[in-house]
């Protein structure tokens, strides 16, 4: 699965880390290294993990310099130590500058990748397809949801502006559940709505709602509400719910489960990268 780099999310993202990276220059590297001395890198993996964000690499050492890219590891690909994901050629100065931001982007991304792919496996056999959810780094969230679908997530609505989901507070504001959902009887998308309670839970279905987010449960509450709501919505299941207990929530029933660990708490994978200079 590749990265869509083409969106303007992409591009601005790489272009706000290397500039954030690089300023006006590179001190260190100007001082050191002659402007016209070519040579060639690897990434290289030092851990087992799920790829993702290889495909970036062609706009990170576009914006910082000149140089050819090749990806050999394409986002979602699982890898083992010593294998090289994509190796650069260009000038010693280009490959320095950028290094730290494509090593940044690789190892955040892979790590999100890589606990996607766990949390995918836990749930193996059960109906549940789990989500990732809008806890993400400010600014990074369309990369770090391709990363999550590189692990094999669903990815759940970007931001607020493409999905419908009534929450609690929305509820509160509303006046109840048959306000808030009153006030999307014509809206023509699906409409998602939490519900706190087994009276909540009613009400919501007696008005109809289709979709239903069910939160903070035990494993043992949620496949009771699950049978009592018996196939008249589907139903997604959020709240703390980590690569322990997972499972147990999977095999209550839901159609969905939500892990905002996926994106908030992913740790990044080690990739080295090695430069070696051209010799004539």
């Amino acid at each position: 699965m590749a990265f869509d780099t083409s969106h303007p999310e992409v591009r601005a993202a790489v272009e706000r880390a290397i500039s954030e990276d690089v300023g006006p220059g590179d001190i260190t590297s100007g001082f050191t290294v002659p402007p016209t001395l070519q040579a060639r890198g690897s990434f290289i993996a030092k851990q087992e993990f799920v790829v993702a964000g290889t495909e970036l690499l062609y706009w990170v050492f576009r914006y910082g310099g000149a140089a050819y890219v090749e990806v050999l590891q394409e986002s979602g690909a699982s890898v083992k130590p010593g294998d090289i994901l994509a190796t650069v050629q260009g000038t010693a100065m280009t490959l320095l500058s950028s290094e730290r931001v494509a090593l940044n982007f690789l190892q955040r991304l892979s790590g999100v990748a890589t606990l996607a792919r766990k949390y995918v496996e836990a749930v193996k056999g059960t109906k549940a397809r789990v989500l990732d959810t809008r806890k993400t780094t400010p600014g990074l969230r369309r990369l770090e949801k391709m990363a999550a679908a590189a692990g094999g997530v669903t990815n759940h609505r970007i931001g607020l502006f493409d999905g419908v989901l009534i929450k609690n507070n929305h509820i509160t504001a509303a006046g109840g559940v048959r306000q808030a959902l009153q006030r999307f009887k014509d809206y023509p998308g699906p409409v998602e709505i939490e519900v706190r309670t087994r009276a909540e839970l009613d009400e919501a279905l007696a008005c109809g709602a289709k979709r239903l987010l069910l939160d903070n449960l035990t494993p043992a509450e949620a496949a009771a509400w699950i049978l009592h709501i018996n196939g008249r919505a589907t139903v997604e299941l959020s709240g703390g719910i980590d690569l322990e207990t997972i499972r147990a929530y999977a095999e209550a029933g839901p159609d969905y489960i939500s892990c905002g660990a996926i994106t908030h708490s992913a740790a990044a994978v080690d990739i080295s990268f090695r430069l070696e200079l051209d010799r004539p």
